[in-house]
């Protein structure tokens, strides 16, 4: 029988600084890129298999979706290896996370989109995107 503290003991949650976050975002980058490059291979198999599903090739099409199944939980996986250090993925199309964090003591979120150099906004838990604002250079208030 799984015991719920044992899973919950898997994940990892933790209050991020804007310090915290950017020291851990190199890694999360190249993670980041991984899972996105694995989701294009899995459109691509996906493709594949629906081109093969009226070929006489069974065995060539039973490759592919086993081929297609094991992509998919290594993106599970993946997915799964990121939000384990806390980070949310809100939206892997965009490349779009956010680290938990506190503002005073608000919950907050420190938000970062691909293409950033660095976590440079944040916004409220109950915001999305669309409320983003910057961080200041030195914000003693997000701890």
């Amino acid at each position: 029988m799984i015991k719920l503290d044992h899973i919950f003991a898997l994940y990892m949650f933790k209050y991020y600084t804007p310090q915290q976050a950017n020291k851990i975002l190199p890694d999360i980058k190249n993670k980041l890129n991984l899972l996105l490059r694995l989701k294009e291979h899995i459109l691509v198999l996906q493709e594949e298999l629906n081109r093969t599903v009226n070929l006489d090739n069974l065995k060539y099409y039973i490759e592919k979706k086993q081929e297609l199944n094991k992509s998919i939980a290594d993106l599970y996986k993946g997915i799964e290896e990121i939000e384990s250090l806390g980070v949310i993925i809100k939206s892997l199309d965009e490349g779009l996370l956010d680290f938990p964090s506190k503002r005073f003591d608000e919950d907050v979120w420190l938000c970062w989109k691909m293409g950033e150099g660095e976590v440079k906004f944040w916004h409220g838990k109950d915001e999305g995107f669309a409320g983003r604002k910057p961080l200041p250079i030195s914000d003693e208030s997000l701890r």
